[in-house]
C-alpha cells in the first residue's frame, strides 16, 4: 500500500481544501490519504475556530483516510519546528508523498532553497547579519536566499513548504514532494470567486458576514459557535498580571519581550491591541501571538527543551482504508500508535493541558465534554 501525505490546520476546512483534496485524489489515485492536523491551538497562536474531533469528522467526510494529530509542542511554534514533527510523523508512517499548496508552484525552487539553507556556508553568515540589523527572522531569511539563489520566497505557506522541503531533504526522509499552486492571495482578507483564504473567511465572520459560498456545509454544521484567540484575552491578561515576574520562563518569550509585556499589558483592551503595542520590526503578529499561546496555555522553556522529540503518532479518526494501512504498516512503524489518552506521557499531558484551556470559554456542559473527549475519545471511524 502507497501513502500520500497532507499537513493541515482547517481553520477552518474551506472550498480551497476541497480543491486540494481533489488534486491529491487525482495525482495519487491509489494511494491512502493521511492527514497530518494541528489539534485546538495553531501554528500562529490562534486558537481553532472548530475543535479537533469536529475537524477530524470533516476531514473524513471529504475523503481523507487517516488523520493523526500533530502534538501542542510543534503544532504552535515556528515553521521550522512546525515542519520537524509534520514531516517526522510522515516518515514515521511510511508516506511516500507531501502535496502541498504553495504561491510558488515550482517544487524545484523549493528544493534549491531547502539545498542553500542546508549546504550554504553563505546563507546562516547573511540570515545574521540580517537579524543583528534588527530585522525578524523571516524577512532575514528571504532576503538571504534572494541574495545567493535570485529566487523571491516571502509568503507563509512558501516558508512552511520550504520548511517541509529542507527537513524532508535534512532527514533523508523518502518522500516526494509535490506542490500544488494556489488559487487565491494568501494576504487577501476580502472574500473572492468562490476558493478564497482561511484569512478572509476568517475575517467576515468576524464581520458577521455570508461565508456560505467559501465554505462546505459541514464546515458551517460546525462552525455554531466558534473560537478565536481573542475570546481567551481576559484569561491571558489575568495571568501575565499575575505572573510578571515569571513570565520568561515560558517558551518563545525571547529577550525583551516580557518587559514589553509588562509595559503595555494594562493599557491593552484586547488581544489584537496588546499584540499591536508589543510588536516591532524583529518580532512578528504571528511570533508574539504564538508567545502568547504558550504563556495562555503554561508551556514553558523547560516543556519545550523536554519535549522536542515525537513520543507517538495519535489517531483521531480512519477510514476502512486507512485502518488496514495501518495494520499493514504497524510493524515497521517506530513510534507508539496510541488511540487512547496514556497517563504519565507528558506530551500528552501537554495536549490535555492545552484542551482544558480551549474549553475554558465555553459552558460547562460543552467544557466538560470536551476535556472529557481528551482522555475517552477513540478515533472516529467513518
Amino acid at each position: 500500500m502507497k501513502a500520500v501525505g497532507i499537513i493541515c490546520e482547517y481553520n477552518p476546512f474551506h472550498n480551497g481544501h476541497v480543491y486540494h483534496l481533489e488534486k491529491v485524489k487525482e495525482l495519487c489515485p491509489d494511494h491512502t490519504i493521511i492527514l497530518v492536523m494541528s489539534g485546538n491551538f495553531l501554528q500562529r497562536g490562534e486558537a481553532s475556530l472548530i475543535q479537533k474531533w469536529d475537524k477530524t469528522k470533516i476531514a473524513l467526510a471529504y475523503g481523507v483516510d487517516l488523520v493523526v494529530e500533530l502534538p501542542f509542542p510543534f503544532a504552535t511554534q515556528s515553521a521550522d519546528y512546525f515542519a520537524k514533527g509534520s514531516i517526522g510523523l510522515l516518515k514515521a508512517l511510511h508516506v511516500d508523498t507531501l502535496i502541498f499548496g504553495s504561491e510558488c508552484g515550482d517544487i524545484e525552487k523549493f528544493i534549491t532553497l531547502a539545498n542553500t539553507q542546508l549546504y550554504d556556508e553563505k546563507y546562516d553568515e547573511q540570515v545574521k547579519n540580517y537579524l543583528d540589523q534588527g530585522l525578524n527572522y523571516p524577512t532575514s531569511l528571504s532576503k538571504a536566499l534572494f541574495n545567493i539563489t535570485g529566487i523571491t520566497i516571502d509568503t507563509p505557506n512558501d516558508i512552511l513548504g520550504l520548511s517541509y522541503v529542507r527537513e524532508i531533504i535534512e532527514t533523508k526522509a523518502n518522500i516526494q514532494p509535490i506542490c500544488i499552486k494556489r488559487t487565491n492571495d494568501y494576504h487577501s482578507k476580502k472574500l473572492t470567486g468562490t476558493i478564497t483564504s482561511a484569512s478572509s473567511i476568517r475575517e467576515a465572520l468576524k464581520k458577521k458576514q455570508d461565508i456560505r459560498a467559501y465554505v462546505p456545509k459541514e464546515t458551517l454544521q460546525y462552525l455554531k459557535p466558534y473560537h478565536t484567540i481573542e475570546n481567551y484575552y481576559p484569561f491571558l491578561k489575568y495571568k501575565i498580571l499575575t505572573e510578571m515576574k515569571d513570565l520568561d520562563m515560558y517558551q518563545s518569550v525571547d529577550e525583551g519581550l516580557g518587559a514589553r509585556m509588562k509595559k503595555f499589558i494594562v493599557m491593552s483592551k484586547t488581544y489584537d491591541e496588546l499584540i499591536e503595542n508589543i510588536k516591532t520590526k524583529r518580532y512578528t503578529y504571528q511570533k508574539i501571538g504564538r508567545m502568547l499561546t504558550h504563556i495562555l496555555c503554561n508551556f514553558s522553556k523547560d516543556d519545550a527543551d523536554d519535549l522536542r522529540k515525537l513520543k507517538y503518532i495519535r489517531v483521531l479518526g480512519f477510514s476502512s482504508k486507512g485502518q488496514q494501512y495501518l495494520n499493514a504498516y504497524k510493524k515497521k512503524i517506530d513510534l507508539p500508535i496510541i488511540t487512547t489518552f496514556k497517563k504519565m506521557n507528558p506530551m500528552l499531558e501537554m495536549e490535555l493541558r492545552a484542551t482544558c484551556t480551549y474549553a475554558s470559554i465555553l459552558d460547562e456542559e460543552d467544557k466538560q465534554a470536551l476535556i472529557e473527549a481528551e482522555y475517552k475519545q477513540k478515533p472516529i471511524m467513518k
